[in-house]
């Protein structure tokens, strides 16, 4: 799942599983969504497949190379995956779409691609009201004191 917050446009994408050579597919098919764009920001989760090294596993090193720049990647702290928005939207995409007994793969594309298309056309987008503020108090640990 990848969204564009301020648009209300999101990018679904059903694998079987998730693998090393899945994520780098999914990496080339957003830098083909925004082709015109110089820099891509990617705000993430650390999964353990989202690394340069997954790209070079999944294509030449020069196709590799080009698709890490056109990037901006931005990974949320560990355990600190509800601070990512894609996340937020596949809770709603389950609650909506996939929160029934579907027998095959291709049902839940199908499924999944006609929300993305409903929610694009909708311009729905996550009403995100936790604030820096919010953020400095949740995750105090991780912020230097500014008293040192």
């Amino acid at each position: 799942m990848a969204n564009e917050l301020l648009v209300g446009k999101r990018l679904v994408k059903i694998t079987e599983r998730k693998t090393k050579i899945d994520w780098p597919s999914f990496i080339e098919d957003i830098a083909t969504l925004y082709s015109d764009a110089e820099k891509i920001t990617l705000v993430m989760d650390n999964l353990n497949t989202h690394t340069p090294g997954a790209l070079y596993e999944a294509f030449r090193p020069v196709q590799a190379k080009q698709l890490w720049d056109r990037f901006a990647f931005v990974f949320t702290p560990k355990h600190g995956s509800w601070l990512n928005m894609a996340e937020i939207e596949l809770n709603v995409l389950t609650g909506q779409c996939l929160n029934r007994r579907i027998d095959n793969i291709e049902d839940v594309r199908r499924e999944a691609t006609a929300w993305q298309n409903y929610r694009n056309s909708k311009k729905s987008i996550v009403n995100w009201q936790f604030t820096a503020g919010d953020a400095r108090k949740k995750l105090a640990r991780l912020y230097q004191s500014i008293d040192t």
